[in-house]
């Protein structure tokens, strides 16, 4: 049984809290920024649909003349390309984190970083502010920049993982990384009030302000970011290497805890024979970097993988679509809908924390996911028949991104770090950012295909079916999680058994 939190937080040093505070922040302003796009989709959709209705006009004046800034004909089809441009975004999201991953752990670290924040920031000004501001309308021209923004957002996210991973070891791993994982919820609360306040002056003006501030914190992270104690002279902080290495390959149940337990249970006469212990690498060896395909048939990375890519679809859908789902379905103003919206991030944020508390105390990864996902299912029904009242409506967002965001935040971030920092990695540790990659890139595989599915099953049958839809691809993420689980609640049974035995 992992130490109380208070007790194994008092072992980090302002080293921890700096690398925690800057990789938080970081992914905090990427989903600002990135949850703009989201939050201005009415104002986006109505700029490029004519706004008069006129049906003798168009006998005298054709429509690229009437209003020749306007890309479609009707909200439907805009509708349509917003959700093609989520799939885009997510596709060529999903293959620069294969790359990047690979690319995180062959590269410095704070490089690729910074790279990514202050890259993907100059493309979002481009995309929603500068287009605007010139009045380019081109279609062609927004899907571009949209796939160089996901190739560039790409390089953020393992790059944070593996810092986290680099500094944090396993113990208390499910609390800490659950409490950092409420970065992406925070950047979605941040983003919807920033572009909430400022969309009353036009929606560039909520990409305007949201790049910059992304923008000038990939700078504080190229100056200020430490990637891994081993950036630290020794000498300054005793023991500080020691504290990371010590436990950042060990499995939530070792065999070792399984020995000394088979030995109290058969008495004090029976000596347990010593492990050989493995040769830890030293500060000065270069660890060797994993390739891809050895990475991708690590154990639990292709189960996860795919579990990851049910869930995500549902949790970026309603990071996608949801303020455009209450503003639509229920008649609310944009900037109230945006802001209700952020329930669902509370939820998030509490569900992580949670969740990966409970992991740490039980051992356990996927008991705890099972458990939630299948509270989730109940939690989508319930929601799709919300009444039109804003109260019980945020109520039951915050339930729904309990159930919803807390697993999806455990799997990105706690057991990521727990796959890339396995048993079977000892001696070559330089592969958290590739599974990180991995386990994130299929889940924007499942992502990208699921946002187009919800424009379209929307437009065809409605917001009814397609929480049908995502009730039934949590359920998948379920299937995809139980061999893993049938193996924990094995592990769970035998340790029960030998607790018996020992009294």
């Amino acid at each position: 049984m992992p130490p109380l939190c208070c007790g194994y937080l008092s072992q980090y040093t302002h080293h921890h809290l700096v690398a925690f505070l800057l990789t938080f922040f970081s992914y905090v302003l990427l989903h600002a920024s990135r949850k703009t796009f989201s939050n201005v989709k009415v104002s986006i959709s109505a700029q490029w649909t004519p706004s008069l209705q006129n049906g003798s006009v168009s006998a005298f004046s054709p429509g690229e003349t009437w209003e020749d800034n306007h890309l479609f004909a009707d909200e439907k089809q805009a509708t349509l390309f917003l959700g093609a441009l989520d799939s885009i975004f997510l596709f060529s999201y999903a293959m620069g984190l294969y790359c990047s991953g690979v690319i995180g752990d062959r590269v410095n670290l704070r490089y690729v970083l910074c790279f990514g924040l202050c890259g993907s920031a100059t493309v979002e000004f481009m995309f929603g502010t500068l287009t605007e501001w010139l009045q380019i309308y081109n279609v062609y021209l927004y899907c571009a920049l949209w796939v160089v923004n996901g190739l560039l957002q790409s390089a953020v996210w393992p790059c944070v993982v593996a810092v986290m991973g680099n500094w944090f070891g396993k113990t208390g791993r499910g609390f800490v990384f659950g409490l950092w994982s409420a970065c992406a919820s925070v950047g979605n609360i941040l983003g919807a009030f920033l572009a909430s306040s400022v969309l009353k002056y036009g929606y560039e003006y909520a990409f305007l302000v949201t790049s910059v501030a992304q923008f000038a914190g990939g700078v504080v992270v190229f100056f200020g970011l430490i990637t891994s104690p081993k950036e630290v002279d020794s000498d300054s902080e005793t023991g500080l290497s020691a504290l990371e290495d010590s436990d950042s390959h060990r499995p939530l149940i070792s065999d070792e805890e399984e020995e000394d337990e088979g030995a109290a249970a058969a008495g004090p006469g029976r000596r347990r024979q010593p492990v050989p212990q493995q040769d830890e690498p030293t500060v000065e060896e270069t660890p060797r970097a994993v390739g891809f395909c050895r990475a991708f048939c690590l154990p639990g990375v292709l189960p996860y993988s795919l579990a990851y890519a049910c869930l995500k679809l549902v949790n970026y859908s309603f990071f996608f679509w949801l303020p455009f789902y209450l503003s639509n379905n229920f008649g609310w103003k944009e900037a109230e809908a945006d802001r209700l919206s952020v329930w669902y991030d509370v939820g998030g944020i509490v569900g992580g924390t949670v969740q990966g508390l409970i992991s740490d105390f039980m051992g356990k990864r996927a008991p705890v996911l099972v458990v939630t996902l299948l509270l989730a299912m109940g939690a989508l029904m319930g929601y799709s028949k919300s009444p039109n009242d804003q109260v019980i409506n945020g109520a039951l967002l915050a339930a729904t991104g309990f159930c919803i965001g807390g697993p999806s935040n455990m799997i990105s971030s706690a057991i990521s770090a727990d796959l890339g920092r396995q048993e079977a990695l000892r001696g070559s540790q330089e592969a958290l950012a590739t599974v990180t990659g991995i386990v994130d890139g299929t889940g924007s595989i499942g992502a990208a295909f699921g946002q187009y599915l919800v424009s379209l099953i929307e437009s065809k049958m409605g917001w009814t079916y397609v929480f049908y839809f995502f009730i039934v691809m949590t359920g998948g993420s379920i299937v995809f999680i139980s061999p893993l689980l049938y193996n924990e609640v094995r592990a769970m049974w035998r340790d029960r058994q030998a607790l018996r035995r020992q009294l």
